[in-house]
């Protein structure tokens, strides 16, 4: 997944995109004494923006390290991503998995993929909510409102948190809205 961030001066946002955006549109502008935020978590970026454009960019975190690969061979099928391991399972498990269609493996496949389908809907929800969070408690935790609109965040109450967050400045109550709507997205409380 590719970095996004996005700078605040005050309550005002003054860019966003990815990290390489962010710091080249600090740099040129002049722009100082701002704080920035990872659009994914919610999280203050801790970034040096002394020295030019150049020296900023090359103090930048990278993103896609790729894959890293194993140090030794192992049993599996390497191309295909698949690492053998020792599962332990009582011998009645066995039994099951060694009637379903294409074995024991497939059907193990096939139980992890449906398990993690079934827990990315709250685990994105849970991302979203959290993202959102640690952004109002940094620029928004003194606004009018911000527990109630914390509160109406993790009930999935999306019309109560807009309506609780629209006395907010402009910019931090739309980046605020941004980041959690993926938390009233997969709640089923989502607006119409």
């Amino acid at each position: 997944m590719k970095l996004s961030w996005t700078a605040f001066q005050g309550d005002k946002r003054i860019t966003g995109g990815s990290p390489a955006e962010v710091v080249t549109a600090l740099k040129v502008r002049h722009v100082s004494g701002v704080l920035i935020f990872d659009d994914a978590t919610g999280r203050l970026v801790d970034l040096d923006l002394r020295g030019d454009v150049e020296e900023c960019l090359a103090r930048l975190p990278k993103d896609d390290a790729g894959p890293v690969e194993p140090a030794e061979r192992r049993p599996g099928r390497p191309k295909l991503g698949v690492v053998a391991r020792e599962v332990t399972l009582l011998p009645r498990h066995w039994e099951w998995l060694n009637r379903q269609p294409g074995g024991a493996s497939v059907a193990l496949r096939k139980l992890v993929e449906a398990a993690r389908a079934a827990g990315d809907a709250d685990s994105q929800k849970r991302q979203a909510q959290e993202a959102a969070d640690r952004f109002m408690q940094a620029l928004a935790g003194d606004q009018p409102g911000y527990e109630e609109a914390a509160r109406a965040l993790y009930a999935g109450q999306a019309d109560r948190f807009e309506g609780l967050t629209a006395a907010w400045p402009k910019d931090i109550r739309n980046h605020a809205i941004r980041l959690a709507k993926g938390a009233f997205e997969t709640s089923g409380t989502e607006r119409k």
